[in-house]
């Protein structure tokens, strides 16, 4: 585990409680456009499904049932579980403005629109058609997915982070911080002022005494 996964950790942004999830990640600017503070935005109502059932990964390669491009199949490339959302690459798009202004109207990018988790399914790496998932258990007791179709295991992806890494494969290198050095304690409480702690350190000695102060 890397040092940035650690800080990460440590700084998750703390939701209110009728917080409504959308497409940009809690805490960013885009984020508080949408939710400023102190206001409470109309609740969705969304499928309750564990995580034990959830089947749909990013990496995962999936076909459309619903609209436009019903029959069109693509990698799914972002899961937002709080909503049962999943993003195909360069499929469902719309095109929105971005960067307006009062004199600029601004400039029309292609924008991925989320598709809930039953209008995709995912296909079948024998015959390449969509197909129903079920969570098995191998003679190894590791826990898989299953075409009901072919009864071929459909593995988990390994989807690169934005910066490229796959923690799963990611091996320390001699410049990264490792796990026991970050959680090494090195910090020792003590009152000492700090001129105090490095006169004590470099072995300096005090002879000079405080004057008398009368305050009255």
């Amino acid at each position: 585990m890397r040092l940035s996964a650690l800080l990460a950790l440590a700084s998750k942004v703390t939701l209110p409680p009728h917080y409504r999830y959308g497409m940009s990640r809690p805490g960013t600017l885009a984020d508080r456009r949408k939710n400023p503070p102190g206001t409470r935005r109309r609740p969705v109502a969304v499928e309750p499904i564990s995580d034990d059932d959830w089947h749909l990964f990013c990496g995962d390669r999936v076909e459309i049932l619903e609209g436009r491009d019903a029959g069109k199949q693509g990698r799914v490339v972002q899961v937002i579980r709080q909503r049962n959302w999943v993003v195909v690459e360069g499929l469902n798009t719309h095109f929105r403005y971005i960067g307006q202004t009062k004199d600029y109207r601004g400039t029309m990018v292609p924008s991925e629109a989320p598709l809930l988790h039953n209008q995709v399914k995912l296909v079948d790496p024998v015959d390449r058609k969509p197909t129903e998932v079920e969570w098995r258990f191998t003679e190894a007791g590791e826990r898989v997915r299953v075409s009901t179709k072919s009864g071929r295991i459909i593995p988990k992806p390994e989807f690169p982070r934005a910066d490229g890494i796959i923690p799963e494969t990611w091996i320390d290198g001699p410049k990264d911080t490792s796990v026991e050095d970050a959680l090494e304690r090195t910090y020792v409480p003590c009152l000492k002022t700090l001129e105090e702690e490095v006169m004590e350190a470099m072995g300096i000695q005090e002879t000079r005494r405080h004057r008398k102060v009368y305050w009255y």
